[in-house]
């Protein structure tokens, strides 16, 4: 559904018998986009600004859907798969500095309640890595669990918890990711604007890393939005993990139907 057509101030939000929503669900096609996919360029705002601390960073996300909605509780499973490039896009000869390769598989249910789309609930099994070996190996395999609650038309919610297993390289993840999240996202009613809030406490709570999106759709018909996002925290990346960061960074996001998860 092309929600851009729907001025959501007239309507009650999201209201559809159950019954509707799984026959309109199943019959979306099985491969498209899972989370937001971007390139975005930008520099950092705690450091010198040069051509080894500006970059490029893009990301890259799907799923296929091996099942319809016809598992227990109403339950779909998903293969997913993302991957976050850092690219040193204005160093000599350009290299990566990081490629995290984050595969996984997925069961999905929609939550209902009286006749309304309430959310949804995810529970995920993933690994993530930078695809390298020795000493500049990280990875971890872990499970999580994801909630999404629609508050209205106009305001989301998303909390997600993880744990698992470390690697050997970066057994003091916990210490700098923490384990969950919590996201605040807002869309305009009429499609054009999106801006999200993600807070991602480390283990004590102690600190906590923070990202900052806003999405400008300057054609209503298309599915292109300019993109601002910040990045300030720890672990943006798998290899410098615990290193602080601070990067803001400018492109183009294009956005999957479930919009903003996380």
């Amino acid at each position: 559904m092309d929600t851009s057509k729907y001025d959501f101030r007239t309507i009650k939000y999201l209201q559809i018998s159950e019954e509707d929503f799984f026959s309109l669900y199943d019959a979306q096609p099985s491969f498209g986009m899972y989370k937001d996919n971007y390139f975005i360029t930008g520099v950092p705002t705690n450091k010198e600004i040069n051509k080894r601390t500006a970059d490029a960073k893009y990301q890259i996300s799907i799923s296929q859907r091996l099942t319809k909605s016809r598992l227990p509780f109403k339950t779909s499973l998903l293969l997913t798969y993302t991957q976050k490039s850092f690219w040193d896009i204005y160093e000599n000869s350009s290299p990566f500095a990081d490629n995290n390769y984050n595969p996984g598989i997925t069961l999905i249910r929609p939550v209902l309640s009286k006749q309304q789309l309430k959310g949804g609930i995810a529970l995920s099994f993933e690994h993530e890595s930078n695809g390298l070996d020795s000493i500049y190996s990280r990875s971890w395999n872990y499970a999580s669990l994801s909630a999404v609650y629609f508050y209205n038309a106009n305001i989301s919610i998303q909390s997600k918890v993880w744990a698992g297993l470390l690697g050997d390289e970066n057994k003091d993840l916990y210490k700098f990711r923490g384990y969950g999240l919590l996201a605040l996202n807002y869309r305009s009613f009429n499609d054009n604007f999106w801006g999200s809030l993600v807070l991602n406490p480390n283990n004590n709570i102690s600190k906590v890393n923070t990202i900052l999106e806003l999405n400008f759709k300057p054609i209503s018909s298309a599915n292109q939005y300019i993109f601002l996002q910040w990045y300030n925290g720890y672990g943006e990346n798998l290899f410098d993990y615990n290193q602080y960061t601070s990067m803001l960074r400018f492109g183009l996001c294009i956005k999957p139907a479930m919009r903003n998860f996380y």
